[in-house]
């Protein structure tokens, strides 16, 4: 299944009426990843086991049934989403000129958002040739959290190639957007 599904069949099963846990296989890399990273951030135990025909998780609750926590409104939170390497729709050089400038003028910010989603060539920004990649660790030092789309990065051949940050899966970016106070796009 491609992104976002293996997480969002996974949340309906866990919440199908009398659910006492899910098991699930799945292909290694970014599905396992995005899976387990859904189940432990909503309190789930994940239970892992590598066979012949991929990886099986087993998700429960903390005490053996399953837990059931909620994601809500966070109007505090502001998040930046950006969708490129560059900003406006200008020449290219111009545009990547304000992005730099964009993001190091951020860093001097006394506030900072609570996240940057990366998506499309956004993720560019966080992958190795970057001239932001100093920018964005400091950021990341400062408290902000830097997502980039796992299926953008593997569209641009650029997975291995992320230096700042870290993955994050559709499922998770929509959940953030929606939950935030306020989001800036770029």
């Amino acid at each position: 299944m491609a992104c976002p599904l293996p997480v969002v069949t996974v949340k309906r099963a866990l919440e199908e009426p009398g659910s006492v846990g899910v098991t699930v296989m799945l292909d290694d890399g970014a599905p396992r990843e995005n899976v387990t990273r859904f189940a432990r951030n909503r309190g789930y135990e994940v239970n892992e086991a590598v066979t012949a025909d991929g990886i099986t998780l087993t998700i429960t609750g903390s005490s053996g049934g399953v837990a059931s926590p909620t994601i809500s409104s966070q109007p505090e939170r502001r998040n930046l989403f950006v969708t490129s390497d560059r900003l406006g729709d200008g020449p290219e050089e111009l545009g990547r000129l304000l992005m730099k400038n964009f993001i190091i003028t951020l860093l001097e910010s006394p506030l900072l958002p609570d996240k940057i989603l990366l998506v499309n060539q956004g993720v560019l920004l966080a992958t190795e040739g970057s001239e932001l990649l100093e920018t964005l660790e400091k950021l990341g030092n400062r408290g902000v959290e830097l997502l980039s789309c796992g299926v953008c990065l593997d569209f641009f051949g650029k997975r291995d190639a992320l230096r700042a940050g870290s993955v994050t899966n559709m499922f998770t970016i929509v959940e953030t957007l929606m939950a935030a106070g306020g989001t800036i796009r770029l």
